[in-house]
């Protein structure tokens, strides 16, 4: 059994007494201290509840291998054996459900998000990756269930995307687009290039949760707001007002364009929703970066200029670099079929999180 797993079980004992005790003296029942209390009360008891149940798991398996060192019949020797196999199985799940509990849940996960993609090195190739890029994450949206709203484009004149920003709204949006943050690789024949020679490209991917006026304050006399003309492909204007509108964060010299829309109010309001995003994080890497001095330890900063990922089309092959996984189905994965590589990157958290932990507690 993990010593840290039951220490935590007896601090939660302990804590779920001096709970029930604060709740039995709050009258009012819909004040925020009686609901937190309660949510947390909810929380403890979960993890009291499995851990009992991993405590009796861990039991029955020391039970089974003291029975299989007496056992003398073949049968009943086997069926001991699957039977430790089986609980074995069972104690590593609880296990994790345990951890999972200790963790916690990131509240920015329900959030919906603001995914910005920008074309890198490699010219009208990285544009045209970078177009890639967005069509997959619309057909993973898709799939989803979710709400994808483009709040700013620019295009090339072959179609390729120099800069798009655009906003993923539904349930728990931020959980699985926020493991897309960093730099994504292509290596392939470009369709510019004559001799067919595969040339290697990139394309930026940041990734914000969304966040509400109220969370993020912006005070009139903390922005710079220009307005111009929008215009199309190659420059060519599609609107002869100035509806475009160009927002400048004195504090943090953040600059935020929107264009999209022919109305400047519309165009003014997504400009806002991008900016409070990236005041938000600005917010979240200060307090990420005081935590690291804290523990004196070295942590992934998960810098954009890392790159995340490559796609390798002559191989027929993507791999993300973060956690040495490989699938050998390019196009599956570009259909908007990245659970996998998701559900990878989350387990490679919970674990990475974990073993902080335990260095913390040691």
């Amino acid at each position: 059994m993990d010593e840290i797993l039951k220490s935590v079980f007896e601090t939660k004992k302990e804590r779920l007494k001096k709970i029930e005790e604060e709740l039995n003296k709050i009258d009012d029942f819909s004040s925020k201290e009686y609901i937190n209390l309660l949510k947390e009360k909810n929380i403890v008891e979960e993890y009291l509840k499995t851990f009992d149940e991993y405590s009796k798991t861990i039991k029955d398996i020391e039970d089974a291998k003291d029975l299989i060192q007496l056992e003398k019949d073949e049968e009943t020797r086997i069926f001991l054996e699957e039977e430790i196999e089986n609980l074995s199985k069972k104690a590593k799940e609880l296990e994790q459900d345990l951890w999972r509990l200790i963790i916690g849940t990131n509240e920015e996960d329900s959030k919906n998000v603001i995914v910005e993609i920008r074309a890198g090195t490699g010219g009208e190739e990285a544009a045209l990756f970078a177009a890639d890029l967005f069509r997959m994450y619309s057909k993973f949206a898709d799939k989803m269930k979710f709400k994808i709203e483009i709040l700013n484009t620019h295009y090339t004149d072959l179609g390729g995307i120099k800069e798009i920003v655009f906003l993923v709204s539904g349930k728990n949006a931020y959980k699985y687009f926020k493991y897309e943050s960093g730099t994504h690789r292509v290596q392939r024949v470009p369709i510019t290039e004559a001799s067919g020679r595969i040339h290697t490209s990139t394309a930026t991917v940041i990734v914000l949760p969304e966040m509400e006026e109220k969370e993020i304050i912006i005070k009139e006399d903390e922005v710079e707001m220009e307005t111009f003309k929008a215009g199309g492909p190659g420059g060519q204007n599609v609107n002869k007002n100035e509806c475009a509108v160009r927002v400048r964060h004195i504090p943090t010299g953040i600059v935020v364009t929107c264009a999209d829309e022919r109305s400047l109010h519309q165009n003014k309001i997504k400009a806002l929703k991008i900016l409070r995003a990236k005041i938000a994080q600005i917010e979240r890497e200060k307090q990420e970066e005081e935590l690291r001095k804290q523990r004196k330890q070295q942590v992934r900063t998960g810098d954009r200029s890392e790159k995340i990922r490559t796609y390798n089309f002559p191989q027929n092959r993507v791999t993300d670099h973060r956690i040495n996984l490989t699938i050998q189905n390019l196009e599956h994965i570009l259909e908007g079929n990245i659970d996998e590589i998701i559900q990878e990157l989350e387990k490679n958290e919970i674990l990475e999180k974990i073993e902080e932990i335990k260095q913390t507690v040691k």
